[in-house]
């Protein structure tokens, strides 16, 4: 009798695992869309814009940030296959300087490549949605940068982290849930100080950051020229993009950020068009600085940036370390409407006051990007023949597929091989303790926000109980990872 007792405790237990084990697996994907605020739909404004751009509700999407620009721009795949400009973003607030994170508590906010996953995004912060942007990756953590919790959200309050207004989190939120729902395992994030332009890098020239800079200029030119996802690799304690095997390798190269590299290619034709760009852009760069273009001033004592259509809407409000291009000033923003509401306890960026008579960014509204210039080469590269189901995608989360890392797909092009090189730097340093999360704890958000496609600015009815997404999977409740998330932005 003891026997068989201890035996059907024993069956009990393994079943109970089993069954967490399975919830847990389950749950970065429910999670998703667990809770109104999470389970908002697309705007149907922004629906019919992807319609208008030949796109698709959950076609793959891709995230570039620009802190002096203070601007989010969310990229979606056409149904050529490229990445097209859905919609950007201005940036409500920001905090830090131009520059990377190096360690917990220094309210930098990330610069660098990242790789969004459903377990990322967080249908229970505390600042209404939020995604974590990876923080630290790879790269930073060979070098021994620390911090945590550096995350995309609402509240239009920072302490390291990109602050947007409820509204403007509630739409990015909702179109990275359908690219999940759509197959794509993850999304990348581009942070960069500003959009590596000439006359930006001219600027700029003699910031201590600039060797930095121009690595991630590598990935940014990468996808300037293909408009395709660059595959990020990091190795000899750098960033290296789109690489391949090479043509006499037996098997693919392995990549490890503090490692030597190993001998690798990149499909020349992506090669040359990036090497002729940036040639371009070098040409221009002197230029620039053979006519006197001023070096960007220091603005010591000013944490961080705000859009001026949020500055605009302030006593005294300051746009800090971010400014816009040709357009309206502050005077005149100051009649437009706010993409969101502003919180009364926000925290503008204390310095200068931005002059009236500067200009609004121009690139509020959607609009296409820019061209490269006519003598560049555009390298092309053909889309995936499929994307990775649904559940297939659950399956590599238990190990039953492969790895589930998001990748490029290849040009196929004849290959340009890189010797690998020994990196003279210094050892790692140690990362040291972490710290409580860079961001604070804000009051509680009321359940739903207006979206901000809708021609009339009203309060929105609460979402239906159990209401479904419309051409996703069936949401089911997810109760172990609920908690998981509760302590998060």
């Amino acid at each position: 009798m003891i026997y068989r007792s201890l035996v059907r405790a024993l069956i009990t237990s393994a079943a109970l695992a089993a069954g967490v084990l399975l919830a847990g697996c389950n749950g970065d994907q429910i999670s998703l869309a667990n809770n109104a605020k999470a389970n908002q739909p697309v705007p149907p404004k922004l629906v019919a814009d992807m319609t208008a751009k030949d796109m698709d509700l959950q076609s793959p999407m891709l995230v570039r940030i620009f802190k002096q620009e203070a601007e989010l721009e969310v990229w979606k795949q056409d149904r050529s296959g490229r990445f097209a400009l859905l919609k950007t973003y201005p940036i409500c607030r920001w905090s830090g300087d131009l520059g990377p994170k190096v360690r917990e508590g220094d309210r930098q906010a990330p610069e660098g490549f990242y790789s969004i996953t459903p377990a990322q995004m967080n249908p229970q912060s505390s600042f209404y949605l939020s995604f974590n942007t990876g923080y630290p990756n790879a790269f930073d953590k060979a070098l021994g940068r620390t911090g945590s919790q550096l995350m995309v959200h609402g509240d239009c309050s920072s302490r390291g982290c990109y602050a947007m207004t409820d509204e403007q989190i509630a739409e990015i939120y909702s179109l990275g849930r359908e690219s999940f729902f759509g197959g794509q395992r993850a999304f990348q994030l581009q942070a960069y100080p500003f959009k590596m332009t000439p006359i930006n890098m001219a600027k700029h020239r003699n910031n201590p950051n600039m060797p930095f800079w121009k690595m991630i200029k590598q990935g940014y030119d990468h996808f300037e020229v293909t408009r395709q996802e660059p595959k990020v690799e990091f190795c000899e304690k750098k960033y290296v993009f789109d690489a391949t095997k090479a043509p006499d390798a037996k098997r693919d190269p392995v990549f490890e950020a503090s490692a030597k590299c190993p001998a690798y290619a990149i499909p020349e034709e992506v090669a040359d068009a990036v090497r002729e760009k940036q040639q371009q852009d070098q040409v221009e760069i002197a230029k620039l600085i053979s006519r006197g273009t001023p070096v960007a001033r220091a603005n010591p004592g000013i944490d961080g940036g705000m859009h001026r259509v949020f500055a605009a809407k302030l006593p005294d409000g300051s746009t800090g370390l971010s400014e816009g291009g040709d357009g309206q000033g502050l005077s005149l923003a100051a009649l437009s409407r706010a993409p969101g509401t502003i919180p009364a306890h926000v925290n503008p960026p204390r310095g200068p006051v931005t002059a009236p008579q500067e200009p609004l960014t121009a690139s509020l509204a959607p609009a296409p990007a820019a061209a490269p210039a006519a003598t560049t080469r555009v390298a092309s590269a053909a889309p995936n023949d499929k994307s990775e189901g649904f559940f297939s995608s659950l399956a590599r989360k238990v190990g039953l597929g492969g790895d589930t890392t998001a990748t490029a797909q290849p040009v196929p092009a004849k290959p340009k091989v890189i010797e690998a090189k020994r990196h003279e730097a210094s050892a790692p340093k140690t990362a040291p303790a972490a710290k409580p999360a860079d961001t604070k704890q804000a009051a509680a958000k009321p359940p739903l926000k207006p979206s901000l496609s809708d021609a009339v600015a009203a309060a929105p009815a609460p979402a239906a109980k159990d209401a479904q997404v419309a051409g996703s999977q069936p949401i089911v409740p997810a109760n172990s990872f609920d908690s998981r998330f509760s302590a998060v932005k």
